[in-house]
């Protein structure tokens, strides 16, 4: 059965305003604030913005037990999520016109807090909405939709702020949040009543507290999870650190906001949705640790172009090549990764196996941005300068791929022991 335009349309628009806030943070931030004279070493902590996405599990029993059933049960939660991102966008207006950076981070922690807690609700939505045979056009719906709001936030309008300038931009951040919040009011909610029935679901019983953690456990100790783990943590952390940089060191280097947003956050961005799909491809075709194996090593040319880029000097076509090569391989990477761990998952206890995984690949790179920026600042830190972190993230990049001799080794066993726990 084929998916409705107007379901998958609206799942489009609710990830894509949930990503607007990390495109901005991500893109468009590093560039205000260094434009602004701000520290290497402040904009390496920006990373503390997310926190909301890395703890949100803390409150997501919350936003799954309770809502209106008159308004709906998860409209509930995303109308009130929608309204606050419209109202934080629109202070962010006036304070970015103030100058008052203390009172721009809160606001900006306060918009990933928003739109982490919708992300809880919408993957709920989903779950209640989508049937099995429409589950692979909703989750193209998701990755593209909030693929195309970190474009937007980070890319179109870090383009546009020549001519609307930076008020301007959280104007139109707001403008856009608005939009979506009408649309969803006029959305209806089925109830989960309506779905189609899940055979599969009545024959499962799901594991209780102690039996989920004593799962839990002989998962971690199946041999090789020592590997797996530190594979996980580390495969972002060279890269993580070169990104952190790039913007601070393209507006040292002379490059305006407004060609970073297109360059890098627009550009940069459809890159990496290229990527992305390549690496769904590469690993349909290939075995997943060859094809981590493959775009690991591939991610390294561009990063070793970053380091050209700061000891070499930059030219408007070698920003742009070197930009769009480590965009599409860090997106086909970080596919063939997420395929690589839910093939290392048992089933059994799922949704916890993979969170846990999925958040180790967050904290792993959650040192980068820190302690790259305190490398490279000369006023608050060691003053390496970028060249020295850009190497120092090639470095560790082509240390990531000696992990791939233990995994190669290990996964034959550690794949028998899963299906047979």
């Amino acid at each position: 059965m084929r998916l409705p335009a107007s379901r998958l349309a609206l799942l489009g628009v609710l990830y894509f305003v949930q990503g607007l806030p990390f495109g901005f943070q991500s893109t468009a931030l590093p560039v205000y604030l260094r434009s602004q004279g701000v520290s290497l070493t402040t904009i390496g902590l920006l990373g503390a913005l997310w926190l909301p996405w890395a703890f949100k599990a803390l409150w997501a029993p919350l936003v799954d037990r309770y809502g209106s059933e008159r308004v709906g049960r998860r409209k509930s939660w995303i109308l009130p999520m929608q309204a606050g991102l419209t109202v934080t966008c629109a202070a962010a207006a006036f304070v970015s016109s103030h100058d008052s950076l203390p009172w721009l981070l809160g606001l900006i922690f306060l918009m990933n807090l928003f739109a982490a807690t919708q992300d809880i609700a919408v993957d709920g939505f989903a779950v209640d909405t989508l049937r099995p045979s429409e589950l692979g056009l909703g989750n193209t719906a998701q990755v593209v939709g909030y693929k195309l709001g970190m474009l937007t936030g980070g890319g179109l309008l870090v383009w546009a702020s020549d001519r609307i300038g930076w008020q301007g931009l959280f104007i139109a951040m707001a403008l856009l949040c608005l939009g979506a919040f009408v649309l969803t009011i006029f959305a209806r909610e089925a109830p989960p009543a309506s779905r189609e029935p899940q055979p599969s679901v009545s024959a499962r019983r799901e594991p209780d507290w102690r039996e989920l953690f004593q799962r839990l456990k002989q998962a971690l100790l199946l041999p090789g999870s020592g590997w797996l783990l530190l594979f996980i943590a580390t495969y972002k952390l060279g890269e993580s650190m070169s990104d952190v940089l790039f913007k601070p060191f393209l507006v040292d280097s002379g490059i305006t906001p407004a060609q970073i947003g297109l360059w890098v956050g627009t550009w940069g961005t459809a890159a990496s949705i290229v990527g992305s799909l390549a690496g769904g491809l590469l690993a349909s075709r290939m075995s997943l640790l060859g094809a981590v194996g493959l775009t690991a090593t591939l991610r390294v040319v561009p990063l070793v172009g970053r380091w050209l880029l700061a000891t070499g000097g930059v030219t408007d076509s070698s920003i742009i090549a070197v930009t769009m090569a480590e965009e599409f391989f860090g997106g086909a990477l970080t596919t063939v990764m997420f395929a690589f761990m839910m093939s290392r998952v048992d089933r059994r206890i799922g949704a916890t196996h993979y969170t846990l995984l999925a958040s180790l690949e967050v904290w792993g790179k959650a040192p980068a941005g820190p302690l790259a920026g305190w490398l490279a600042d000369p006023r608050h830190g060691l003053g390496l300068g970028y060249a020295s972190v850009f190497l120092l993230g090639i470095v560790l990049s082509v240390a990531f791929l000696g992990l791939l001799v233990p995994l190669r080794r290990q996964q034959p066993a550690a794949r028998s022991a899963l299906n047979t726990a």
